[in-house]
């Protein structure tokens, strides 16, 4: 039994692939579903520091209504959000999934091109470098389930 899963989602829809697992795990009332959103900034600019999303107002708003849809669905779910310099979204997850004593990470992962259908992604990739957990990563292109 896992006490607490965390969804790592930047508001994707690679991201959004991997919430009927998410679903899935949560519907033991004994879990708890933590999701986790960075907020990764790009920092030395004259407007410094800029969200790396230039639309991260409109994401954070959606993760905010799909962490209400899973309260809604009788899932024990909250949110963190966190912050980290561009590229550091993988440490700053981790950190709050230690903190938490989190069983399980879930992600999304993104393959656009061959290269990247052969890769993960930095923050998979990351997060299984750093080890703090598993990690469960749903492929792009799997419609999900349970």
């Amino acid at each position: 039994m896992l006490d607490t899963v965390v969804w790592a989602t930047d508001g994707s829809l690679s991201a959004d692939r991997a919430l009927p697992y998410v679903k899935h795990l949560g519907s033991d009332n004994a879990t708890r579903v933590l999701v986790v959103h960075c907020v990764e900034l790009l920092v030395g600019g004259p407007r410094s520091p800029v969200p790396v999303h230039p639309d991260e107002e409109r994401l954070g708003s959606k993760i905010e209504r799909q962490v209400s849809d899973l309260a809604g669905e009788g899932l024990t779910a909250s949110l963190t959000t966190v912050t980290a310099g561009a590229g550091g979204a993988a440490q700053a997850i981790a950190e709050v999934a230690e903190r938490e004593h989190a069983g399980l990470i879930v992600v999304g992962t993104r393959g656009h091109t061959l290269v990247g259908d052969l890769t993960l992604g930095s923050v998979t990739q990351g997060l299984l470098h750093l080890g703090v957990c598993p990690v469960l990563a749903v492929p792009a292109g799997e419609n999900g389930g349970g």
